[in-house]
């Protein structure tokens, strides 16, 4: 099959390493542009990138000589079928980015939270609302777009914890209360990120507009489209504490929960969660893990280095369910915030797109 010709928006930034560290030799989709800020346009990846390219895989041969681009002249992406945008700007300045590219016929995969918000933009978790996909004709039609679209997906911090969650939903136990402690990697904040000298030796308790985020947006991801818009689920409601650890990649919650109605025995829990598989298993994405939920026994799992690469690093790794003493159960859950949380969320929704069509 001949490859979908791509480009990454923000592309040296942390989260655009990423994504071109994944997308080597991807099967479906080829990259062949690469767009930054001003400051890195006209230089060769391979320059722009130097003395801060943070993967572990060097560059990629493909991306080393491509010229890096504006990421502001629109046209310069012509050749790509859609693009993944990553950029780090002021919110309102992405959110118009975003819409010159989808206007000018270009789809855009993005993994900023600049239309999260946005009524008729989905906020993807393909395990868990692809159905969501369906507003997208309602958005081109309401804005006069032909080809292009946008697509986000919601915050790395609630890939922990919400796809357990939505797999007991589905299981026939709802759940109506979640208390979430998040201890997020620093990776989460880009490079060059927090300073050592607040990490080292340090836990930072607040992480600007990240409660907000998990205890909100859920609510959009398990919602339901109604008059061509997406109407928020209601009845989870969360209280979230989030804090960033001294930890390289992953990010952990500690999560206790209050079902609706009947309470499932704990081995019921971990049989759902082990058996549970959704929309990407189903159509063998290329990215998607086969066993989105991986249970383990131990009483000291999940750890990050241990755990987050589960399944080249998209598999949610849980542990420690037992009963809580104020709500129902407590559990931890694990997730690689750059892969899962991030670039390698973003192809698995780009993967979806393609396998329903959306690029033909």
């Amino acid at each position: 099959m001949k490859r979908i010709p791509v480009g990454v928006l923000g592309a040296t930034g942390m989260v655009g390493q990423r994504y071109l560290s994944l997308l080597e030799n991807h099967p479906w989709f080829e990259v062949v542009h690469v767009a930054a800020s001003p400051q890195s346009a006209g230089k060769s990846y391979e320059e722009a990138v130097r003395g801060r390219w943070q993967m572990e895989s060097p560059i990629p041969q493909n991306v080393k000589k491509l010229v890096v681009k504006d990421a502001a002249h629109v046209e310069e992406a012509k050749s790509c079928r859609f693009v993944f945008s990553c950029v780090e700007m002021e919110k309102e300045q992405v959110r118009n980015l975003e819409n010159a590219y989808a206007a000018a016929g270009i789809p855009v995969v993005s993994s900023s939270s600049a239309h999260r918000w946005t009524e008729d933009v989905p906020m993807l978790i393909p395990e868990i609302n692809p159905p969501h996909l369906d507003v997208i004709p309602e958005q081109q039609k309401k804005r006069g777009w032909k080809r292009g679209f946008i697509v986000v997906k919601p915050n790395c911090s609630l890939q922990s914890y919400l796809a357990p969650i939505y797999a007991l939903e589905q299981a026939g136990y709802p759940i109506n209360q979640l208390l979430v402690t998040t201890m997020q990697a620093v990776s989460g904040a880009g490079y060059p990120g927090v300073a050592s000298l607040d990490m080292v030796d340090n836990i930072v308790p607040f992480i600007g507009g990240e409660e907000e985020k998990s205890e909100k947006e859920p609510g959009k991801i398990l919602g339901k489209i109604e008059n061509g818009k997406i109407i928020p689920h209601t009845r989870l409601k969360i209280s979230a504490h989030c804090n960033r650890v001294p930890v390289v990649d992953g990010h952990t919650a500690c999560v206790s929960m209050k079902f609706a109605g009947k309470k499932p025995t704990r081995e019921e829990i971990i049989r759902i969660w082990r058996e549970f598989t959704s929309v990407p298993q189903e159509l063998k994405l290329p990215s998607a893990p086969e066993h989105p939920l991986v249970y383990r026994e131990e009483e000291n799992r999940p750890q990050p280095r241990k755990d987050r690469d589960a399944e080249k690093g998209m598999a949610i790794t849980l542990g420690r369910l037992r009963e809580c003493n104020v709500l129902d159960y407590r559990f931890v859950g694990l997730s690689h915030n750059t892969i899962r949380g991030a670039a390698g969320g973003g192809i698995l929704n780009a993967e979806l797109l393609k396998a329903k069509g959306f690029f033909d």
